[in-house]
């Protein structure tokens, strides 16, 4: 059960963000295996300035950042993580999200810090 969290300019909230978290869902369906039924987003959409990011960092052209943070089970190998975030830019792409503007941040912990509802 990931849980996702996406935090993005506001006019792109406003604009996509239904879009925005199919485009991720599918990517965790495609490239993590999870069952269509395991959707947890949650979005925080921000006014200008709130996001700050250096626009040449690492070589990359930042125009308008949007962070996803995932928190996941401890159970996907690197290989598979990798084509998680291919999955996602590729996905997000088409919906004129840049790839350039997309951070990922995968966090992993163990089935005993998770509690969904039931034991």
């Amino acid at each position: 059960m990931p849980l996702i969290h996406v935090h993005l300019d506001r006019a792109v909230f406003d604009k996509s963000h239904e879009d925005i978290g199919n485009a991720i869902h599918e990517a965790q369906i495609e490239a993590l295996g999870i069952p269509a039924d395991d959707r947890f987003q949650i979005f925080q959409p921000h006014d200008a300035a709130e996001l700050k990011f250096d626009p040449g960092y690492n070589g990359v052209d930042r125009r308008n950042l949007l962070v996803i943070r995932v928190t996941a089970v401890h159970m996907y190998p690197t290989a598979t993580k990798q084509a998680f975030f291919r999955t996602v830019v590729d996905k997000l792409e088409p919906l004129g999200v840049r790839r350039e503007d997309v951070l990922i941040s995968l966090t992993e912990n163990g089935f005993e810090d998770w509690y969904a509802g039931k034991n």
